[in-house]
């Protein structure tokens, strides 16, 4: 990977030898004054020529110098919806910890790092796997590799989001891993299959623990409310010194992928593809429960006996089903009385665990936020399928996500929105697609209920449209503008020289209240930001030029 300005080389071993050390390389930087080049570059806020730097320095003592960083875009500062400023994270990679706890590849990480910094990003996100850290036994805490993530965040003068990521990672889009549950959670899930959610047909999903045993003391004496309580607990206090200043945001996961839904779409063994409407996850033994007692409770029983019967298969569309066809059953007093049970308890469940949350990180100046899951696909229609079986009760008739705004608003909690980079007329017509009206609604909603939004992107994009497009829905021109906006994802290909080049200008843009501002390819000004990747033929030295 190379950093420039206007041209810089660092050796490529940092990024592609695993086994490097700190200790197996002196990994030193070297400043130097070199012509510009002509290559595609992106300027960055270096505008003071007579910057000194010294001749050599190290990645890491340099990240240390905070003061000096700051020089470059200023001090990090918590985002408001108050500041037109938007400022800008960075995903980190899936498997940024290893299998056995610690940091992958810290010397890469680190001029990743400092590269993030001098382009002007706020600072990066990171999933803290549950299966990962409690993976050892039940209140075994292994944090150490995400210690040394947070230090090094901090020596380079970022902030960093951390995500607790209850669900198991592999099986969806972009899931480049695989993380299961903690082994001993695994354990009780083989003894009790109905631990987890389950599809009309029997198909048991392991991404995630089913909320109809929220409650119930399932994992070896403890409520999963109580064992993600103390999750978030084991952290704080590993953590406290750093939450609120370095440790900016928790971002508290609710179902698969992170997301506070059901899962209704999952892509593993091919069981669902796009843009197939999902299934209802409500078979566990005891969602079944809850569905017969509520049944009970509104006075009719025979609405108890299941799901719909007539809801169709993953991969159908609405008119193929009666249940999401334009007239369909939805509509009906059944419809409505199974909707609103299946998208109240999966309410009712983050309000649990962020009621828990809100316990555990209260006073200590982290921001909380929940993310939701943008499901675009049949929003055109009356029904909105995908929707309803993913646990949002959205249709041409009922608003379902200011029910969502208003409980995260109850607790002080961000709204973290997905699908913000995509345009309508990029979407495939027999989808019936509108992510820019579900951005809309969601919006207003968080409006409505006074929560503050923050949005990420849906999917790996690096053209300068999908970068346009969020920053137009960035603003306030309809409902809340966007407090915080996380990037997906770090990569090789980030680094490559066009991809590079819209990233820093989209920050920089958004720094500026999501104005467009478009810089020069060249700037002979030596002001550039250039990085790329590099052979190692292309440099005989193992050192780093910085200009």
């Amino acid at each position: 990977m190379a950093l420039s300005s206007s041209t810089s080389f660092i050796n490529l071993k940092y990024i592609k030898n695993t086994k490097l050390t700190d200790e197996s390389s002196s990994g030193l930087v070297c400043f130097a004054q070199m012509k510009p080049t002509c290559s595609l570059r992106a300027k960055n806020s270096m505008q003071d020529s007579s910057q000194h730097f010294p001749e050599r320095i190290s990645p890491l003592e340099m990240g240390r110098k905070d003061q000096q960083a700051d020089k470059f875009h200023g001090s990090s500062r918590p985002h408001s919806k108050t500041e037109s400023r938007v400022p800008v994270f960075v995903m980190l990679p899936l498997d940024t910890i290893s299998s056995g706890g610690n940091l992958s590849k810290p010397r890469a990480m680190n001029a990743s790092l400092m590269a993030l910094k001098i382009a002007g990003a706020e600072g990066v996100m990171v999933d803290a796997w549950w299966g990962l850290v409690e993976k050892d036994g039940p209140l075994q805490y292994n944090w150490e590799g995400y210690a040394e993530l947070v230090n090094l965040v901090q020596r380079n003068g970022l902030k960093i989001q951390v995500v607790m990521s209850f669900h198991q990672c592999g099986g969806n889009v972009g899931d480049s891993c695989s993380i299961p549950l903690p082994p001993w959670v695994l354990e009780e899930i083989s003894k009790n299959p109905d631990l987890v959610y389950t599809d009309i047909s029997g198909r048991r999903n392991p991404e995630y623990i089913s909320l109809g045993c929220d409650s119930l003391p399932v994992l070896r004496g403890r409520t999963p409310i109580q064992v993600y309580s103390d999750y978030m607990r084991s952290f704080r206090e590993r953590f406290q010194n750093y939450l609120g200043n370095v440790i900016e945001e928790i971002q508290v996961g609710m179902g698969p992928c992170g997301e506070l839904r059901y899962p209704a779409y999952p892509e593993s063994n091919g069981t669902w593809n796009f843009p197939g409407i999902g299934e209802f996850q409500c078979y566990d033994k005891y969602m079944r429960a809850s569905l017969e007692a509520s049944a009970e409770a509104a006075g009719n029983k025979d609405w108890g006996k299941g799901g719909p019967h007539d809801a169709g298969h993953y991969n159908q569309f609405p008119e193929d089903t009666d249940f999401f066809r334009t007239d369909g059953t939805w509509n009906s007093k059944y419809g409505e009385f199974f909707l609103e049970w299946y998208s109240g308890k999966l309410i009712e469940h983050g309000d649990k665990i962020l009621s828990a949350a809100r316990g555990v990180f209260q006073g200590t100046g982290a921001t909380l936020s929940a993310k939701i899951a943008g499901i675009h696909w049949h929003y055109t229609t009356r029904s909105h399928a995908a929707e309803l079986t993913a646990g949002y009760y959205n249709t041409r008739n009922h608003d379902g996500y200011l029910p969502l705004a208003r409980m995260l608003s109850n607790h002080g909690v961000v709204l973290n929105f997905t699908c913000m980079e995509m345009r309508d007329r990029e979407q495939p017509e027999h989808a019936n697609c509108s992510p820019e009206g579900l951005i809309r609604q969601v919006k207003m909603a968080t409006k409505s209920a006074g929560t503050e939004l923050a949005g990420e992107n849906a999917l790996e994009r690096y053209d300068g449209g999908a970068f346009a497009q969020v920053l137009a829905t960035s603003r306030s021109d309809s409902g809340n503008a966007l407090s915080a906006f996380t990037y997906l994802r770090l990569n090789k290909s980030l680094f490559e020289a066009n991809n590079w080049r819209h990233l820093v200008e989209f920050v920089k843009s958004m720094q500026e209240g999501g104005r467009d501002t478009r810089l020069p390819e060249i700037d002979t000004r030596k002001t550039d930001l250039y990085v790329r990747f590099i052979s190692e033929k292309d440099t005989q030295n193992k050192e780093a030029a910085l200009v």
